[in-house]
């Protein structure tokens, strides 16, 4: 196992009465330095990284902004911190591609039935630690929040929750939801070239079960879904389906690529 380099020329000295947007700076410049290291492959899987204390005295900053950003780069899947040992470069988790973006409303009506998006809400929110970090932002920056209920002949079959990069997609709050889904709308106006899926089973919460129409005691498929465009994070949303209502899949061939019927 290597030891990841620490040479750098250290930043100023932050000083007490510096102001906060100071700090932030300081804090994002060795979350970035950290990230870069990591993407050029100048650190690799299992290195460690250089201890808090080195980090304080390379960088000039106080501790606590030095946690807060192995913090952040650990629940972003990028380091493992251990108690008493120190941070390492995270090794890659394997994961299979099981589904595409699929188009919802198309998939509705090639069955023959009716297709209507509720708009629940559309708004400008502070992002949460969660939600920062699977965009790659700082907690509290602004941030896109939506929610839409997707309905086949009337019953609902998606609750959609989604966040969205305003740095990507700026007149993403501008537009009808109603006739044009978030995701739809997304695809066809942002390219992405990254897609991550998991799926969870889950049970939904008591708001989430009467938006969705359904008894609270019954399972749910959640399919978390982040796409990146060159590299940036666009958008994370959380899509919550009744298990009896709807079903997950995709057919694929032996070299990965998908197979259409």
């Amino acid at each position: 196992m290597s030891t990841a380099s620490s040479a750098r020329p250290k930043a100023t000295q932050q000083s007490a009465a510096q102001p906060e947007a100071s700090a932030l700076a300081l804090y994002q410049q060795i979350k970035d330095h950290i990230a870069r290291k990591i993407q050029d492959g100048s650190w690799k899987a299992g290195d460690r990284l250089p201890s808090e204390n080195d980090l304080v005295t390379q960088f000039g900053m106080s501790r606590m902004t030095v946690n807060r950003a192995l913090r952040e780069l650990a629940e972003q899947g990028r380091i493992v911190r251990v108690a008493g040992v120190g941070s390492f470069v995270a090794e890659d988790k394997p994961q299979s591609t099981l589904l595409q973006i699929a188009n919802l409303a198309s998939e509705i009506r090639q069955r023959g039935h009716d297709y209507r998006c509720k708009v629940l809400t559309v708004e400008r929110v502070s992002a949460t630690m969660e939600v920062a970090a699977a965009l790659d932002m700082r907690t509290g920056e602004s941030v896109f929040h939506a929610v839409c209920v997707h309905l086949e002949d009337g019953l609902p079959v998606q609750l959609e929750d989604r966040y969205v990069n305003p740095r990507v997609v700026p007149q993403f709050a501008q537009q009808d939801f109603t006739l044009l889904q978030p995701s739809e709308f997304l695809v066809r106006n942002v390219p992405f070239d990254q897609v991550e899926h998991v799926v969870d089973a889950v049970l939904p919460t008591a708001d989430q079960a009467l938006l969705l129409e359904m008894d609270p005691a019954q399972p749910c498929l959640l399919l978390t879904r982040r796409t990146w465009s060159r590299g940036v994070p666009v958008t994370m949303v959380r899509c919550l389906h009744p298990s009896s209502r709807y079903r997950l899949g995709s057919r694929f061939r032996a070299d990965g690529n998908p197979v259409f019927e």
